[in-house]
C-alpha cells in the first residue's frame, strides 16, 4: 500500500520547482537545504520515480517532474480552496449566532 502525499513534501516540491533550487526553496520555506534535498528524495521514493535532475547549483525537472509540478499545483490549490470556502463558513456561523 502506498504513503499519501504529505502536503509538506507538496509544498517543497513545488517552490524547488519553480525557483530550480533546493538552496533557493529552503531559503523560502525558511527550512534548510538538508531538508528540502531529504524531502525531494523521501517523494521521489514514494513515487518510484526521479522529478530532478540534479546538477552543482541547479536543478532541473525530469518529464515526470514537470508532469507532478502540473499536479502538485493543482492540488495545493484546491488544499487552499478547500481551507478558504471552510473558513467562510465558518464566519458565517459566527456572524449568525451573534
Amino acid at each position: 500500500m502506498t504513503r499519501p502525499l504529505d502536503s509538506r513534501q507538496l509544498l517543497a516540491f513545488v517552490c524547488a520547482a519553480r525557483r530550480l533550487s533546493f538552496t533557493l526553496a529552503a531559503e523560502e520555506l525558511h527550512l534548510t537545504q538538508s531538508a528540502i534535498s531529504h524531502a525531494m528524495r523521501a517523494l521521489e521514493e514514494d513515487l518510484g520515480c526521479l522529478l530532478f535532475t540534479r546538477g552543482r547549483r541547479k536543478v532541473q525537472l525530469t518529464d515526470a517532474g514537470v508532469r507532478f509540478f502540473h499536479e502538485a499545483e493543482n492540488i495545493l490549490g484546491e488544499m487552499e480552496r478547500a481551507r478558504a470556502s471552510v473558513l467562510s463558513v465558518d464566519a458565517e456561523v459566527s456572524a449568525l449566532s451573534r
